[in-house]
C-alpha cells in the first residue's frame, strides 16, 4: 500500500479517537420510555383486591411501610416475604402522596402512639385549624435547644413497584420534603404527571448542626411510560385511592416512630 494512503488513513482513525464523545451529535436528554412490567397496569388488580379484602377496609397496617433508616444509613430496610430485605435504591412509580403532619404532647412518644392532632394536608388540623398559626409549627418548639418543630412533617408516597399490585408506602422525612416537593414542581413545570414517570429513589449521608448523621432522600425521574400505561396509572391510581379514602385511611396517616 501507498505510505502516503496509509499515514492518511491513520491520521484519519486517530482524528475519530481524539475527537470528544457526542461532538458530532448534540446529546439527547430525554427520558427514555420504559418498557411496562407493572403488574397492576397489565391485570384486572382492582377486582384482585376488592375479592381478596371481602369488603373489608384497606388500612394503614395492612400496607409494607419504609422508613428512612438511622444513623445516616443509606440502605432501604424493604418488608419481603422472606423478611426485611436491604436495598440500595426504591424504583417505581408514584401514584400519589399525601403530606402529613402530626403533633404529640411528649418528647419521645412510643412508636404506634396516635398523635395529639393531626393534618392531612400539613394545612388545616382535623379540627379545622389553621397549621399555620398553630405555636407547634414554630422552628424550636420541639425542644428549645434545637430548630426543630413540635409538629412533626412527612410526605407519605404510594409508590407502585413492577411487581406488586398494593403499593409501597414510602415516608419521606421532613429533612427531605423540600427535595421532594422540588422534584414534582420540576415535573409540573413540564407538565408532566407524577405519575407518568418512573421514579427512583436512593439515599444519602448528611450531619446536622448538632452533628448528628441522617439519610436524605433523592429523587430522579428514570423513565416514562407510553400514554396509553401514563392513562392506565393514573386511573388505576385515583381509584386505588378510593378505595383507601373509603378505608378512612386519615387517622393513620401519621405515627410515633
Amino acid at each position: 500500500m501507498d505510505n502516503t494512503k496509509l499515514k492518511s488513513r491513520m491520521s484519519g482513525k486517530m482524528q475519530e479517537q481524539q475527537q470528544p464523545p457526542g461532538a458530532a451529535a448534540a446529546p439527547d436528554t430525554a427520558l427514555a420510555p420504559v418498557e411496562s412490567t407493572y403488574l397492576a397496569l397489565t391485570n384486572n388488580a382492582l377486582d384482585i383486591i376488592r375479592a381478596n379484602l371481602k369488603s373489608q377496609p384497606l388500612t394503614l397496617d395492612l400496607f409494607d411501610v419504609v422508613k428512612s433508616p438511622s444513623g445516616g444509613a443509606t440502605v432501604f430496610e424493604v418488608p419481603g416475604l422472606s423478611g426485611t430485605e436491604a436495598e440500595k435504591e426504591l424504583v417505581g412509580i408514584v401514584l400519589d402522596y399525601t403530606t402529613p403532619r402530626a403533633y404529640w404532647d411528649t418528647p419521645d412518644p412510643v412508636e404506634g402512639t396516635p398523635p395529639v392532632c393531626l393534618s392531612q394536608n400539613s394545612i388545616i388540623s382535623e379540627d379545622g385549624k389553621a397549621c399555620a398559626h398553630c405555636p407547634f409549627n414554630t422552628f424550636g418548639s420541639k425542644d428549645g435547644e434545637s430548630n426543630a418543630k413540635a409538629c412533626k412533617e412527612s410526605v407519605l408516597l404510594f409508590l407502585l413497584r413492577p411487581n406488586s399490585i398494593i403499593p409501597l408506602l414510602v415516608r419521606v422525612p421532613v429533612t427531605s420534603k423540600p427535595r421532594f416537593l422540588k422534584y414534582s414542581t420540576r415535573l409540573l413545570s413540564s407538565l408532566t404527571p407524577i405519575s407518568s414517570v418512573v421514579t427512583k429513589i436512593t439515599l444519602e449521608k448528611a450531619t446536622s448542626k448538632q452533628g448528628k448523621p441522617y439519610a436524605l432522600f433523592n429523587f430522579e425521574a428514570v423513565g416514562t411510560l407510553s400514554p396509553e400505561e401514563a392513562a392506565s396509572a393514573k386511573a388505576f391510581g385515583q381509584q386505588f385511592m378510593e378505595i383507601v379514602n373509603a378505608a378512612q385511611l386519615v387517622p393513620e396517616l401519621a405515627e410515633a416512630s
